[in-house]
């Protein structure tokens, strides 16, 4: 495992994001969405970043099950529980790769007639993009690598890291053995 962002390099540019998403949202509360399970720390430490009122809801969406590989065919899981028709809405992801997962809760979300509609995602994969998604709020680009840590997982494991970090392809390849080793 090779750590691609430390912990205190994330907790200064989400402090950023923060600042930024209250200077663009003078007016209004906006409503900050999280994706689950991965946005969850990320969220909750932009929350407290955030200086301005502000509301939460979450929504899940799936694509990639207990694989390392997106299927490409996002599902919901998980709606909303509160209207946003006419909101300030700010999607918040914990990574963007293809794009398929994020242009699928775009269209969803404008079809509910929202004021705006914003990005903020704490990593961009933009090699893997596949979709052209935009994102209004970038922690980190990262290159084509599968990574796990604060929030992100495989197959369940390392989202309590409080960093950013690589598997290896062995890494990859072992983890999900060494999950069932034991198991009756």
């Amino acid at each position: 495992m090779e750590v691609l962002i430390a912990s205190e390099d994330i907790q200064r540019r989400v402090c950023e994001i923060g600042k930024r998403i209250a200077s663009d949202h003078p007016v209004g509360i906006p409503l900050l969405v999280g994706v689950l399970r991965g946005c969850v720390i990320f969220m909750a430490d932009l929350m407290k970043n955030i200086p301005i009122p502000h509301e939460i809801d979450f929504i899940s969406v799936s694509s990639y099950e207990l694989s390392s590989q997106s299927s490409g065919k996002p599902r919901l899981v998980k709606d909303l529980g509160c209207d946003i028709k006419g909101r300030d809405v700010i999607i918040v992801e914990d990574i963007v790769d293809t794009g398929h997962t994020l242009e699928f809760m775009r269209q969803t979300f404008l079809e509910r007639g929202p004021r705006s509609l914003k990005v903020a995602a704490l990593l961009d994969k933009r090699p893997r993009r596949l979709r052209p998604v935009p994102i209004d709020y970038v922690g980190f680009e990262i290159p084509d690598r599968f990574v796990v840590g604060y929030g992100l997982d495989y197959a369940e494991r390392f989202r309590h890291l409080p960093y950013v970090a690589a598997l290896s392809p062995e890494e990859l390849d072992a983890e999900p053995a060494a999950r069932t080793v034991g198991a009756t």
